[in-house]
């Protein structure tokens, strides 16, 4: 295993997994701050706190990385993995700031669903990221990342039918606007996901 073969390595293991339960709680966060409007402030300020918290995980692996001269898994992809992981907190900070400062006091339904699928999305990669110290069970990985592209094709999907939607429905132009960069954000990070889940399927077909 991995592990055995360069345990003092396994420190980038940990950084991984610090950094897939910034992501999972940065989905549950802003979810969260979707059904309480009344207090977007206050939530958006604790998904910063959680951005920041993933910065500093980003650049411990970074620094490590560039001391460290014998990687358990490739360098680029220890690179490439953390920050795709990094983006993805980085995108869903940027959304629950666009609804702070745009004022935003109610969401249609598909906004829900899209976080919502970006929650699903977060627990896979908690998942699959859990398993890559010892890679015991990569099928189970590799299924993980399957789903995680599955569920970028529902929220493609609900961002079509949410954009539609609210050029038939939305009165109000500005509101339009806004609501259609939100979604637009909420799909992207099921986009990062995807680039997450497409290294981690690279590292389990090359290693397990």
């Amino acid at each position: 295993m991995l592990s055995k073969i360069v345990p003092r390595e396994g420190r980038f293991f940990d950084l991984f997994e610090q950094s897939s339960n910034l992501i999972e709680e940065a989905a549950q966060q802003f979810k969260l701050m979707l059904s309480d409007l009344s207090r977007a402030e206050s939530h958006a300020h604790k998904i910063k706190d959680i951005e920041h918290q993933a910065d500093e995980v980003t650049h411990r692996t970074m620094e490590m990385l560039h001391k460290t001269f014998i990687t358990p898994i490739d360098r680029e992809e220890i690179h490439q993995l953390i920050s795709k992981m990094d983006d993805v907190v980085d995108i869903i900070e940027a959304a629950s700031q666009r609804i702070f400062l745009y004022g935003i006091t109610s969401v249609p339904p598909e906004a829900f669903s899209l976080a919502e699928v970006g929650i699903r999305a977060a627990e896979c990669i908690k998942r699959a990221v859990r398993g890559l110290n010892n890679l015991k069970k990569p099928q189970e990985m590799i299924k993980d990342c399957v789903e995680i592209n599955r569920l970028e094709n529902e929220g493609d999907n609900l961002l079509r039918s949410g954009i539609s939607k609210l050029f038939l429905e939305e009165p109000d132009t500005r509101q339009l606007i806004k609501l259609k960069e939100i979604y637009e954000l909420l799909e992207s990070m099921t986009d990062r996901c995807e680039d997450v889940a497409n290294i981690i399927e690279g590292i389990v077909l090359e290693y397990a």
